[in-house]
């Protein structure tokens, strides 16, 4: 792989006028492929659970249940909103939101049966559409807002909530992108200490990303990727595009420093980094696409989506970066031999963390273990629109029911029933069932059962006492299911699925834990098989996992540290006692596990680089540290930029994996890279490197260290600048 990279670069740079044409053109068709693919469709099926039963039913039978819906909550501070001025301004806005596209229901608070607190100052209107939730658009949530609104002319206060209503608020403009490219750029200039080597890194990187945007839109209906997906697209596609092309010019600038021509330095970078980069993103894209055994189809579809985010970021790093050497090869060339010598400081701390291994490691495990410890009190749930900001119109409507309906009301249970049509005694027996549901301990309202106009189901309404993510919410349901139903239903012909929101997170997250142990397997296993192909060694890619390991499980504490426990959570604008989200530990774990590989397989190839050019063990360590620990560091800085500038966004999904993505890069960096595995590779010794004969033989024989390339010195010293000095074994 290294010689045809090598060939590679040398072809590109020198007609880079040609490959810049020939680049220009392949983008241009993939724009023109993009415009003539579909839209995004999101699947949100969770196959095999009682609550996709249920939402099957209702798309046969109700229609309506099966749509997207949302609340608008009317309430007044003093007096009652039955007043004729009030009354007429309410009337008024439902006919005008009962006009929308795709309304098909709109509940009336006035009539019998309507949702009116006992004082009369506080109502709610459900609004159902027959539109899927995610054919919907932004539009369609400000039409909706705008509409309700209009009953502010009589005097009424309005909210709303549900997930029409979140479209509305979407944060359109990309604050998060924008400011990790900013901080990126400025990491950049005083890395390189110049504007053509950032400048280089930066189009290298945002041209992946956009490449990756592109097919994303392209694949979307063929593959049926879900909108979600360009988010993750882009959030990874940004970190790991600047890291690979921050590695590959890097090492570019070291090669022309140590007198290499352009062609030859370019060769001698995409052989060693470009093949470093190659592994690197081979494990990511295995680590993100074991999201697939899940068996949730949204969430296999999000890990796809982001493999193809970073396949295109790193074939942009492998053709754009040689074109963008071409052309900007004078102000790539370093100014002063300092810019890239080996790093002293890294040398030194090389030596620090080697000198006593055993206790490096100590320590570093130590740490891990203390970022971890909060993990055993993670509760896997839902986030719902209680933990909204108070100041968001979600959150106003979601404190007024709870306060008007009990906190139930906000994630009621739809117990879809199929029955047989014409079915005798199915009266009584749904009366039965009604009865028993509503005797429940937990159970704060059940409406009766209203038969579906082909009278082949009947959906009851049940509202527990407790929120939506509460605990004890979960136990009710459960209760519900295994206990209640069953016995009112026993001896009828009467099947009943609990469905809704609430059910559907719940049914999720069993699902996801279900499927956990597999997932893990899969993506360990595929890693490790891959990191023993690239250094042809057996005990540093186990010792590896083992320790990406203990840097996600301490990202997943900091995770439940602040958003379950509270702790810095004011900080980023988020509420104390969130739950973690059902897929979250799952993305989390499938991005960390390739990213922190990433950084892995930069130190190791240069460590392993070191070794095969005569070091003994330590001192490999230590001239590796030296020459990539810079390097790593930065792209730490910047990854963890990246993804830490998402906590901006309003969604509280989006800052869980922010912040997750953000400090989990920052520990895995920090403590894992600069500490742990340097001290591991020590102690190992020889033995780092030892593979089995009978497996080196069935394994693809894969350099990263470019020493196929001819006639490059393959340590590529700058000129005038001594190696660090030996360190004895």
């Amino acid at each position: 792989m290294s010689s045809l990279l090598a060939r590679m670069a040398r072809a590109i740079t020198t007609h880079w006028i040609r490959s810049l044409l020939a680049a220009l053109v392949v983008l241009a068709l993939l724009m023109g492929a993009a415009g003539a693919g579909g839209e995004a469709a999101d699947d949100f099926n969770i196959p095999g659970t009682e609550s996709q039963q249920a939402l099957d039913l209702f798309k046969a039978h109700s229609p309506a249940f099966a749509g997207a819906d949302s609340t608008v909550v009317f309430s007044v501070t003093d007096g009652e909103l039955d007043q004729p001025d009030r009354r007429e301004a309410i009337e008024g806005a439902l006919v005008e939101v009962s006009e929308l596209p795709g309304v098909v229901a709109v509940s009336d608070p006035f009539a019998e049966g309507g949702v009116m607190s006992r004082d009369g100052r506080i109502a709610s209107a459900d609004v159902r559409y027959s539109t899927d939730p995610m054919d919907l658009e932004k539009s369609d949530g400000e039409a909706l807002e705008e509409a309700a609104r209009t009953a502010e002319a009589g005097g009424v206060d309005v909210s709303m909530r549900g997930i029409v209503v979140d479209l509305a608020s979407e944060q359109e403009a990309p604050i998060g992108e924008l400011i990790g490219v900013a901080i990126a750029i400025v990491l950049l200039t005083v890395l390189f200490r110049s504007f053509a080597a950032m400048g280089a890194t930066i189009i290298g990187a945002l041209l992946g990303v956009m490449v990756g945007q592109i097919l994303l839109v392209a694949l979307a209906k063929p593959l049926g990727l879900p909108a979600f997906a360009s988010v993750i697209a882009m959030m990874l596609g940004l970190g790991a595009g600047i890291d690979y092309a921050l590695l590959i010019i890097g090492r570019y600038r070291e090669q022309v420093a140590a007198g290499d021509s352009m062609r030859d330095a370019a060769a001698k970078s995409l052989a060693t980094s470009g093949a470093a980069v190659v592994a690197a993103g081979l494990i990511v894209m295995v680590a993100i696409a074991g999201l697939l055994v899940i068996g949730i189809p949204f969430i296999g579809k999000l890990g796809l989506a982001a493999a193809i985010a970073i396949a295109a970021v790193v074939v942009s790093a492998l053709t754009v970066l040689p074109i963008m050497i071409g052309a900007f090869k004078r102000g790539l060339r370093p100014k002063k031999p300092a810019h890239v010598r080996p790093a002293p400081g890294f040398a030194r701390w090389g030596e620090i963390v080697t000198a006593r291994p055993w206790l490096s490691i100590a320590a570093g495990v130590v740490v891990l273990l203390i970022f971890a410890f909060p993990v055993t009190q993670m509760r896997l749930g839902q986030p719902d629109d209680g933990n909204q900001p108070e100041s968001k119109t979600q959150r106003i409507a979601y404190d007024l029911q709870s306060e008007a309906f009990g906190p139930g009301s906000n994630g009621p249970f739809l117990l879809a029933v199929d029955i047989e049509k014409g079915a005798p005694q199915t009266d009584e027996q749904l009366g039965a069932l009604e009865e028993a549901v509503r005797e429940m301990p937990g159970m704060a309202q059940v409406a009766p059962a209203m038969v579906s106009e082909d009278g082949e189901m009947a959906t009851i309404f049940a509202v527990p006492t407790t929120a939506p993510q509460d605990a004890a919410t979960s136990d009710l349901l459960d209760r519900l299911r295994g206990d209640v139903i069953p016995a009112a239903t026993e001896g009828t012909a009467l099947q009943v699925y609990v469905g809704g929101n609430t059910a559907g997170f719940e049914d999720f997250s069993d699902k996801v834990s279900s499927r956990l142990p597999v997932f893990i397997g899969v993506v360990i296993g595929l890693s490790v098989l891959l990191l023993v192909a690239a250094f042809r060694s057996l005990w540093i890619p186990l010792v590896s996992a083992v320790f990406n390991l203990l840097s996600i499980g301490a990202a997943f504490g900091v995770v439940v540290a602040v958003f379950q426990e509270g702790i810095g959570a004011s900080l980023i604008g988020a509420d104390s006692g969130v739950p973690i989200v059902s897929f979250i530990p799952v993305m989390l774990f499938a991005i960390l596990f390739g990213l922190s590989m990433d950084y892995n397989v930069f130190l190791l190839s240069r460590i392993h680089e070191a070794y095969n050019d005569g070091d003994r063990p330590r001192a490999s360590v230590v001239v590796g540290m030296s020459r990539i620990g810079k390097i790593i560091l930065f792209a730490g800085l910047i990854m963890a930029s990246v993804f830490l500038a998402f906590v901006t966004q309003p969604d509280v999904i989006a800052k869980m994996m922010g912040l997750g993505l953000g400090l989990a890069i920052l520990i895995d960096v920090l403590i894992v890279r600069l500490i742990i595995a340097p001290a591991v590779v020590t102690l190992l010794g020889d033995h780092a490197w030892w593979l089995p004969r009978w497996l080196d033989r069935i394994l693809p024989n894969v350099s990263l260290e470019g020493h196929m390339v001819q006639n490059l010195d393959p340590r590529g010293t700058p000129l005038g600048e001594p190696e660090p000095e030996k360190v004895s074994a």
